[in-house]
């Protein structure tokens, strides 16, 4: 990476430098969505790159996370500077250790990409419930909001732990900020020199543990001392908030980038005030600055250090004029009377004799999106007359009814940031295509870009949904996109499941990749999304990307194709000019694969240009059909109300009524999801085939399946229909047929 420089890189890419550049032993072990930190810097060690002390970095994946602690606590006592990276069950699995880490006051950060500890059921999204798991371990816990902080915050985390003994989890949010693409700038190997005190590294290698000077560290203590040697560490974390405000004092100093450990955004009078921490500050940041522009009173508080957490920073953040506060969680702890931020923060100004009203509410469990419409409707709640005193915002609560309403209509979108979505899918390129642009357009104009990207958990061969944002100002929305200017549509087949077009913006331009020609697509298309076309005054082009893609050796990756169009019709940089950059990119991306792929790149590119198409839009709908139900209508009740509506998309909108309280749901489900996303189906060919019974056997869809049964049984057949004898003795008389299902595979 360029050092001191505008760089375009996601959250994770951001703290493994950090942690790359500051440390000398790095314990490794994957989980999502973490996994990223770890793979660049044992990549990066790989390759021999060194941290800014001028050696590389040890690093070793160990067999779990449990080892990978273990190993962090076990090189922190050799006296190295020692890292880790995690989520989740990851995090929980390392907290023995943890425990011991702080128990002996050793300085260390662990990265953390904050994500759902699985409850009723598994989530590989955000929240920060496995943070607020490790409260109790004697961890620090600093927060950060977006790439650029994860960045600033790792070495603010590195230099305050080094001189505070205290060790830290810095956090961000899972996917929000971990997979989060931005243009921030990097910091240069002597701006974090600048911020680490060399002395401070030699007592932290003066206390390792060596034969040479021996001493005895994890002794077993009775009941008649244990309690007084706890308390023994008092001082340190009451010092740690003033040396961390310090850090990052002497960060402005050094970056010129200026925090504090809460951060104040709004009106300098404000009654209403949202304290909160994560990507969701950032939203609410940009909802505040409108709001605040319209003529209200409305403020927040960002967290930065949340542990140990100090009320007379606090106090210096909330403005005097506050008449009521909402504390905003991303968890839940069930049975508590509030989540954790809320409580400290009212217990911080009960304590003060503060006369002032809390309330406390969560949001956006398993990174389900905040979105600024949600921030004023908490805002709206704080000006009723009697505000629930616990409320969720983001979900339809009809059992427990704690969920606030909003006006989903409210949006803050500047006519200036070009907004695009991308519908893919899973391992067809159009994620990385779209990091690719992001950083095309990061790099080459003077422009911010931000790119994030929805996945399904299904990964490969699900849908994924790419959110890109560029604009003359920083980019602070940390939410999807809710008006977007430019629309594609990879796949043809989503058309008829999904209504890829609602939230298209009046004047947006569609792309579609179809292998229908430009005379014949309008009547390919369902009649809803003929209207929403005319309707909404779009333009609308057409490229058959797999065509190009055979053609030019591609075989089905489409992503450079669909790159090049985009950049061809968004008018985001000027055409000559973007395909100049594609191509630089084509050549740092496959340069070292040789030659000839760059080649068949480039043709790509050529042969994308040559084969897009802007279709005629008719002054009325002609289609005689619309999309299919998503289910058959025979499916069970639960299917029909609950798995379809998540299958198409429309999960955010389901009530918490319809969900099992526990987790169990009926089985055979997947039976009523037709995906139909295979380009190409396979036939059986009688005449070749040895009945091995290996191609049910490999099928990941299981979409082929094999019979055996008695001639008498095939009467009257179709003519399409195939069959064959049996091969085997103890099949002979029996018929054999192979069949796939096209709208499995």
């Amino acid at each position: 990476m360029p050092e001191n420089k505008m760089v375009t890189i996601d959250g994770n890419e951001a703290a493994a430098y950090i942690a790359h550049k500051t440390n000398e032993v790095i314990a490794i072990y994957p989980i999502t969505p973490s996994s990223d930190m770890g793979e660049h810097a044992d990549e990066w060690s790989a390759y021999g790159r060194k941290n800014v002390w001028g050696t590389v970095p040890q690093v070793t994946e160990m067999q779990s996370e449990g080892g990978a602690s273990g190993s962090v606590h076990g090189a922190l006592q050799t006296g190295a500077l020692t890292t880790t990276f995690t989520a989740s069950q990851g995090l929980l699995l390392m907290i023995p250790n943890m425990f011991k880490i702080a128990g002996e006051l050793t300085p260390t950060v662990f990265h953390v990409s904050a994500r759902c500890v699985a409850c009723q059921a598994l989530s590989i999204f955000g929240d920060h419930s496995d943070v607020m798991a490790v409260r109790s371990t004697g961890f620090g816990l600093i927060s950060s909001n977006s790439p650029q902080e994860v960045m600033d915050m790792g070495l603010i985390a590195q230099a305050a732990t080094l001189a505070s003994r205290v060790p830290f989890v810095h956090f961000f949010d899972g996917f929000r900020t971990s997979h989060e693409v931005r243009k921030i700038q990097a910091l240069s190997d002597d701006e974090i020199l600048a911020m680490i005190d060399d002395e401070l590294v030699f007592e932290h290698r003066k206390r390792a543990m060596n034969p040479d000077n021996p001493v005895l560290r994890g002794t077993a203590q009775n009941q008649d001392v244990f309690f007084q040697a706890r308390e023994s560490v008092n001082p340190y974390y009451i010092k740690c908030p003033d040396i961390v405000q310090q850090t990052m004092d002497k960060f402005k100093d050094v970056v010129g980038r200026e925090y504090n450990l809460f951060d104040y955004v709004g009106a300098p009078d404000a009654e209403k005030v949202i304290v909160m921490m994560g990507s969701g500050a950032d939203t609410a940041h940009e909802t505040i600055k409108h709001l605040v522009a319209s003529g209200e009173k409305v403020g927040m508080v960002k967290v930065r250090l949340y542990r140990p957490f100090s009320p007379e920073h606090l106090f210096k953040a909330v403005p005097e004029t506050a008449k009521i506060i909402a504390t905003l969680d991303r968890t839940k702890e069930p049975g508590s009377l509030g989540e954790p931020l809320f409580l400290d923060v009212l217990t911080s100004f009960a304590e003060a004799g503060r006369n002032i009203k809390i309330i406390g509410g969560r949001y956006g469990l398993s990174s389900k999106e905040f979105t600024p419409a949600m921030i004023k409707g908490v805002f709206d709640e704080m000006g009723r007359e009697n505000p629930r005193p616990r409320f969720t915002v983001g979900i339809n609560d009809d059992v427990t009814h704690l969920s606030i309403d909003y006006d989903p209509d409210f949006n803050i979108e500047k006519d200036d940031v070009v907004r695009a979505m991308f519908y893919g899918l899973g391992a067809d390129g159009t994620v990385g295509a779209n990091k690719n642009s992001i950083k095309i357009i990061g790099e080459n104009t003077p422009n911010y870009a931000q790119g994030y990207f929805v996945y399904d958990s299904k990964k490969a061969g699900a849908i994924t949904v790419s959110h890109l944002r560029f604009g003359p100002e920083a980019i602070r929305q940390s939410c999807l996109i809710d008006s977007a200017n430019f629309i594609a549509c990879h796949q043809f087949v989503f058309i008829e499941k999904y209504d890829i077009l609602e939230k298209a913006k009046e004047g947006a331009t569609f792309l579609l990749n179809t292998y229908y020609g430009p005379d014949e697509i309008w009547d390919k298309l369902p009649r809803s999304l003929q209207k929403t076309i005319i309707d909404k005054k779009l333009k609308f082009y057409i490229i058959d990307a797999y065509k190009v893609a055979k053609e030019t050796g591609m075989g089905v990756r489409i992503n450079t194709i669909m790159q090049t169009c985009f950049f061809a019709i968004s008018g985001v940089l000027p055409k000559d000019e973007a395909i100049e950059a594609i191509k630089d990119t084509i050549k740092k991306t496959y340069g070292g694969k040789g030659e000839e792929i760059v080649k068949m790149n480039f043709a790509a590119v050529d042969g994308a240009l040559g084969n897009l198409y802007e279709v005629e839009i008719t002054s009325e709908a002609t289609s005689t059909f619309e999309r299919p139900p998503t289910v058959s209508p025979k499916a069970p009740e639960f299917v029909q109300e609950v798995t379809a509506q998540i299958m198409a998309m429309r999960g955010d909108s389901l009530p918490v009524s319809k969900f099992p309280v526990d987790g169990s749901y009926p089985t055979g489900t997947t039976q009523w999801e037709k995906r139909a996303i295979a380009l190409e189906v396979p036939v059986w060919d009688t005449e070749v085939c040895i009945q091995c019974g290996k191609c049910v056997l490999i099928c990941p869809h299981a979409a082929i399946r094999a019979k055996i049964y008695k001639e008498e049984d095939l009467k009257n057949p179709p003519e399409t229909f195939k069959s064959s004898k049996a091969r085997g003795k103890e099949f002979e008389g029996l018929l054999y047929t192979l069949q796939n299902a096209p709208e499995d595979c």
